[in-house]
């Protein structure tokens, strides 16, 4: 059985973590295919967004560390040649991800929203970043990106305790955007499609390329690309084809270029 499976929705990519049985733990095969999924997205033209959900109860229980902590302890990288590093952490990204969580969301399953753009759960769900309690540390990201998200106090409260926490908290701390009764597949993949097909896909682009530009080189530098950039985006079709519709008082029809 695939431990990842993709489906096209017009320009949407849909990756859903499947290996329901164990909880959507990860193993070194899912670790991998998950990778080429990334690649997929963003190296695919025609992918304006990316749904990432997970089949079953769980979004995922951590890391099969059976399977993988052999490969971790040797400093083995567990993405194939080609394959991207889903949790982003080489390099930056142009193509945003929306990701669906519901019942346990351990470990690197926060780590896989705090590097998705939005993020949406079931009343449901379950957190925890219980790393310490494994004699390890979080190294997915979220020593980078927890405090960056809920602040310091927040973030130290459930990484060194490795606590449960419930949706409802990581609602207020930022973990995720929105908390939706049941499924929340059908919220993330109707924000994807408004991402997909009502915004310009060089917009979504630049919007990107901005806050990643901040983040890595300080607001000064993302601050001296602003009025360059949207020059550039007026001077493509996109661009002419947001103020025609302006006028025309009609939803755009963006094409990427």
């Amino acid at each position: 059985m695939e431990t990842i499976t993709l489906e096209r929705d017009g320009h949407v990519l849909l990756i859903g973590l499947n290996r329901p049985d164990k909880r959507n733990a990860f193993d070194l095969a899912m670790l991998g295919e998950l990778s080429e999924a990334y690649a997929l997205l963003e190296e695919d033209g025609d992918l304006r967004c990316g749904v990432l959900f997970a089949h079953g109860d769980h979004f995922t229980g951590g890391l099969d560390l059976v399977d993988v902590g052999p490969a971790i302890a040797s400093g083995r990288s567990p993405f194939p040649e080609g394959g991207r590093d889903p949790w982003r952490l080489d390099g930056t990204w142009t193509t945003p991800i929306v990701a669906a969580a519901q019942g346990w969301v351990m470990t690197l399953g926060i780590e896989l929203l705090l590097a998705a753009d939005i993020r949406v759960a079931s009343t449901g769900a379950r957190f925890s970043q219980l790393e310490v309690r494994r004699g390890i540390y979080p190294f997915g990201g979220a020593t980078l990106r927890f405090p960056r998200t809920a602040g310091w106090g927040d973030a130290m409260r459930w990484m060194l305790t490795g606590d449960e926490f419930d949706a409802a908290e990581a609602h207020r701390i930022g973990v995720v955007q929105e908390i939706v009764d049941g499924d929340p597949l059908a919220r993330a993949r109707e924000i994807a499609r408004t991402v997909a097909e009502s915004a310009a896909p060089l917009g979504v682009q630049a919007v990107l390329d901005s806050a990643h530009r901040a983040r890595l080189e300080g607001d000064a530098a993302a601050a001296e690309r602003l009025a360059p950039e949207v020059a550039r985006l007026f001077g493509t079709d996109d661009g002419a084809e947001g103020m025609r519709s302006f006028v025309e008082r009609r939803p755009a029809v963006f094409t990427g270029r």
